[in-house]
């Protein structure tokens, strides 16, 4: 049996080894199932390595110790895909690493899935179904960002409203439908959301006792079970069409097509926040997660032998977490805590209002020079991005804005992106409780990120 086994190994490997020139240079490392080469195993892995100086907010501490600012090093993402046509109908898809590890984060972070789907082609890719751990999600395009192919240095977290609170990093569980009708292009999907309890960050509930003055008309989320959360995408793609093979969404083509795209969305969860009329009120109530977007694509080269291109992305969203949700965040947060007189409403390290109950407007732009402006060097793709937000519980907006540059080494393989963020800081008045911007406090980061990919 030994035998038989050790035979069969060698067989397979032999039969690999064979299909190496063309798995290297032609079709990344894919093995074929068949002649016709319709059916395979395909794999990809990515890093995403940050060099960052940031200026912490003000009050930010480190385990008790005072700090201004913070150099750090620190894996933003590190991922592996396996992907599957197994027959004609049939997909599988999965995805597994880490987010987010930087010296403040738990020691021997495991590895974890990010999704894990099989799918069936009904009919002619117009409906395909499937089920499992997903990211098929509404409201933006960005919403299901591609993480290999982000414009900027970062993928706008912005259109990521519920990460980590009622998803595993945007992903839940449940099922969906996709698919192509001639130029439209859609997704639906219903899931069941992790609930709060299980966050490995813990996730602010509706106050009780004394502390529920501070609930007085300000939402939560619910403690209770969850609901059913439904989402949806849709839209046209009027030049090339865009594969909707996996949910991930690109955010620049590096001058091989010419997109142009208007979409819309939404997502809803029935329940989904808590709050009370009053620090007196006894009756805690509940209302919907509600959320509408609308957007537009445009990634266009301008010649297709140079392969110099024009990418823009501008979405409006209506973010409707029940009254005055808000909600701070921060990516690999630069800082453990606060202390003193000057600590801000943003909290400690890099952190500020990131998403709440409101309009959102997010836009980027970039220009990509021709493809060979270093020789065999590569070239270079100048970018800018902004959130303007209007949010119930601030009485100032909330501006953050990003330019920075990345240098195409290699393609989505090996590139170098240099990018500096400048956000506000707000602070609450102790007299009349409003929420407002200290316009003369903002602070900045300035991130090397490496990306390499395979």
């Amino acid at each position: 049996m030994k035998k038989i086994i050790l035979l069969l190994l060698i067989a397979f490997f032999i039969n690999v080894k064979a299909q190496l020139p063309s798995l290297r240079f032609k079709d990344g490392l894919k093995i074929y199932l068949n002649d016709d080469s319709t059916r395979y195993i395909k794999g990809t892995g990515l890093a995403q390595i940050w060099f960052r100086y940031n200026q912490n907010n003000p009050g930010s501490t480190i385990y008790g110790t005072p700090k201004d600012d913070t150099y750090d090093v620190g894996l933003r993402r590190v991922r592996y895909q396996t992907m599957a046509q197994v027959t004609d109908r049939v997909f599988f898809y999965a995805q597994f690493g880490i987010n987010s590890l930087n010296n403040f984060s738990a020691r021997k972070t495991g590895l974890f899935f990010h999704d894990v789907t099989a799918e069936y082609n009904v009919h002619k890719n117009y409906l395909v179904l499937g089920g499992g751990l997903s990211g098929w999600n509404g409201t933006a395009r960005f919403s299901s960002s591609s993480v290999g192919s982000i414009l900027a240095m970062d993928l706008p977290t912005i259109e990521e409203s519920t990460n980590d609170v009622t998803d595993q990093f945007v992903r839940k569980l449940g099922i969906y439908a996709k698919g192509k009708i001639s130029r439209f292009d859609y997704r639906l999907s219903a899931a069941n959301p992790f609930p709060i309890q299980n966050s490995l960050s813990a996730i602010p509930t509706i106050p009780t006792g004394s502390a529920a003055v501070t609930a007085t008309n300000a939402a939560y989320f619910s403690a209770k079970a969850p609901e059913i959360n439904y989402q949806g995408y849709f839209m046209w793609q009027f030049l090339d069409k865009e594969s909707n093979q996996t949910p991930y969404m690109n955010g620049s083509y590096l001058g091989k097509k010419r997109v142009f795209n208007i979409g819309t969305g939404f997502q809803f969860q029935k329940d989904a926040m808590a709050y009370r009329n009053s620090e007196t009120d006894t009756i805690v109530r509940y209302t919907p997660l509600q959320q509408f977007g609308a957007d537009v694509f445009f990634d266009y080269y301008l010649n297709k032998e140079k392969q110099n291109a024009v990418t823009v992305y501008a979405a409006f969203l209506n973010y409707d977490f029940g009254p005055n949700y808000i909600r701070n965040a921060a990516v690999m947060n630069t800082a453990t805590g606060v202390s003193g007189p000057a600590t801000s409403f943003n909290g400690a390290g890099n952190a500020f209002p990131l998403v709440g109950t409101g309009q959102v407007i997010y836009a980027q732009a970039a220009y990509l020079f021709k493809k060979d402006l270093f020789k065999k060097q590569g070239t270079l793709q100048p970018y800018m991005s902004g959130i303007y937000a209007n949010y119930q519980k601030l009485n100032d907006p909330v501006m953050v804005y990003d330019i920075g540059v990345n240098w195409i080494m290699a393609g989505q393989t090996s590139k170098l992106s240099l990018d500096y963020q400048s956000r506000p800081i707000f602070n609450t008045d102790a007299t009349t409780g409003n929420i407002t911007e200290t316009k003369s406090a903002r602070r900045g980061q300035i991130v090397l990120q490496y990306q390499v990919a395979f």
